[in-house]
């Protein structure tokens, strides 16, 4: 009957939402894990500017991308969403794009809210020791890195990160 379908729809969800909650994912490897962020204060393009330092005492997602990079274009409109939903989390966007135009027309395209460095001269792209696109490091509350996106990480990896730092 109908009420019955409802429930085992209802049923469904559930256990579909407690699936797919849980612990993090292993995080990938990075040099970085354990250590504390690189530091750096630059200018958004917007004209704000983002300061790590500033930053400590809130977790931080840093995300490295560039328009040329296909799976940015599914990955970065998720971690908006995780952004818009997660206030209390500093979502850092670094276009490693060579021509500034070129970030400024993908983020538009995106519709990205987060504020967004353009790493000029890949300084930060060094930094970080980022070797492939995109990359995402997770900062704790201390300033520490606690997670770099894996290889293949499933699509809600982050989402669960974030609430494993609460």
């Amino acid at each position: 009957s109908k009420g019955v379908r409802v429930v085992q729809l209802l049923v469904l969800a559930v256990a579909l939402s407690c699936a797919s909650a849980g612990p993090p994912p292993p995080s990938g490897a990075s040099p970085l894990l354990g250590a504390p962020v690189p530091a750096f204060r630059r200018p958004t393009l917007t004209g704000t500017t983002i300061d790590t330092e500033g930053l400590r005492g809130r977790p931080i997602v840093v995300e490295f991308f560039a328009r040329h990079c296909a799976p940015c274009r599914r990955a970065l409109p998720a971690a908006d969403a995780l952004a818009r939903r997660h206030p209390e989390v500093a979502f850092v966007g670094i276009a490693a794009d060579d021509d500034e135009a070129e970030a400024r027309v993908f983020i538009d395209e995106l519709g990205l809210r987060f504020p967004v460095v353009h790493d000029r001269a890949h300084v930060l792209v060094g930094r970080f020791r980022v070797t492939v696109l995109p990359a995402t490091f997770v900062v704790d509350r201390t300033g520490v890195v606690r997670w770099a996106l894996p290889p293949g990480a499933p699509e809600d990896a982050l989402s669960r990160v974030l609430a494993s730092l609460r």
